[in-house]
């Protein structure tokens, strides 16, 4: 039955949040407060918190420090996912990844659709995996980021979640 297993002890990881905005602020940047206070309240570490522009050579230099980064589990960026000229966060996540997980995009699409209907086909929310660090690209609105966490995030980056999360599999996503 799939759920939380309260048996197993719960495993925090640290999580670095990127909001990607050129007119975005520590002062008015909603999403990444809103994903930094659920990532808090989870039992999790913020590991840092930045705002870049919208640059692509700029977020792979900034993804990739983290990713090459031993203390940073996971990337969660937000903004940068739609398809204007200005929003090249999927170009630079797919840029580095070197194992997609498409079923993060399509299930978060379909969270979305229940909410905004047809408007949900413009996000191009992705996930990735670059270096043993999971990377998640959630579009730029509050409420994307409210539902990407707890309605997907907050179960697969829970140990305890059954039947399977990403927090389990750390240890092998270095292989070989």
């Amino acid at each position: 039955m799939a759920g939380i297993d309260e048996s197993q002890p719960f495993v925090s990881i640290n999580i670095a949040v990127l909001t990607v905005s050129d007119t975005r602020d520590l002062h008015n940047d909603t999403s990444g407060e809103v994903l930094c206070e659920r990532i808090i309240a989870k039992g999790h570490h913020v590991y840092e918190r930045k705002i870049l522009k919208d640059d692509q050579l700029a977020l792979r230099k900034q993804l990739g420090a983290w990713c090459s980064n031993p203390d940073v589990d996971v990337i969660i960026t937000t903004g940068g996912t739609g398809v204007t000229g200005r929003d090249v966060t999927v170009e630079a996540h797919r840029a580095i990844y070197e194992k997609e997980i498409p079923g993060f995009g399509e299930l978060f699409r379909w969270i979305s659709y229940q909410k905004i209907g047809t408007s949900t086909v413009q996000s191009r929310a992705t996930a990735g995996v670059c270096m043993g660090t999971y990377m998640f690209a959630l579009p730029g609105s509050t409420g994307a980021c409210k539902d990407a966490w707890d309605e997907i995030l907050t179960y697969q980056l829970d140990i305890r979640h059954r039947p399977c999360n990403f927090v389990e599999l750390m240890p092998r996503l270095l292989e070989e």
